[in-house]
């Protein structure tokens, strides 16, 4: 779920949590990012979305405080090529981790012993249900014999006549 923040115009650029009811400042905005919450900054003016804007002023009161978010080189290629390079610097950061988690998984003996239990698992109900199938086959051929199997037909196990 999105949490909503209303930016308030004006000197004081007020910012409103309205899951909280309150105001909060960007320090609280930048910790709720790092708790992992989607955020979306309107303008309660103009009901613009500015989240663009106000992440990048989180960023800026950072290295203001002297707490450097981002290096020098990002900034520069930020700023060469737009909004597409942190996109594209954070898909590579994903895929990298993906990368390395998938590599510690794997090494991980107990996982490779699990993988294998479960292709012989899949193996085994892929039997089970042919087998299933196959005994459900003659079943499914229509009315005729069906009297003889379960025991209703007439005398001498012959269907009785209507």
């Amino acid at each position: 779920m999105i949490r909503v923040i209303r930016r308030y115009g004006g000197g004081s650029r007020k910012l409103y949590d309205t899951e909280e009811s309150r105001y909060v400042g960007l320090d609280e905005v930048a910790g709720f990012v790092r708790r992992g919450h989607e955020l979306k900054v309107v303008d309660s003016a103009t009901g613009e979305d500015v989240t663009a804007q106000t992440l990048a002023q989180v960023i800026l009161e950072g290295e203001r405080r002297g707490f450097s978010f981002l290096d020098t080189a990002f900034l520069h290629d930020a700023v060469r090529r737009g909004g597409r390079a942190l996109s594209r610097k954070v898909e590579q950061l994903q895929e990298g981790v993906d990368r390395l988690v998938k590599v510690g998984v794997d090494r991980l003996p107990t996982v490779r012993a699990m993988r294998g239990e479960l292709d012989r698992l899949r193996e085994g109900v892929a039997t089970l249900e042919r087998s299933v199938r196959a005994l459900e086959a003659p079943a499914g051929r229509g009315r005729s014999g069906q009297g003889r199997r379960n025991g209703t037909g007439g005398k001498n196990g012959k269907r009785a006549s209507r």
